[in-house]
């Protein structure tokens, strides 16, 4: 199973959510939320689990998909 972090405006912010969790991580920039979510989906590939990070703009279109296989 591919676990979802998706990186999203919230407000002013951005917010990075991942399935299984209540509340997202809010950040001021989008290139923050963007590492972010991106040092987490290593982090829990590293740990064996595939990740697919998505990238969303404030108009609701997808900006990118980066994906993270088990074990990198």
């Amino acid at each position: 199973m591919v676990r979802l972090i998706d990186v999203r405006p919230l407000g002013q912010g951005w917010a990075v959510r991942q399935d299984g969790t209540a509340n997202p991580q809010v950040f001021r920039s989008g290139a923050r939320a963007e590492d972010a979510a991106r040092a987490l989906g290593a982090r829990l590939a590293r740990a064996g689990c595939a990740t697919e990070v998505r990238i969303f703009l404030r108009d609701g279109a997808l900006a990118g998909r980066f994906s993270c296989p088990p074990g990198s």
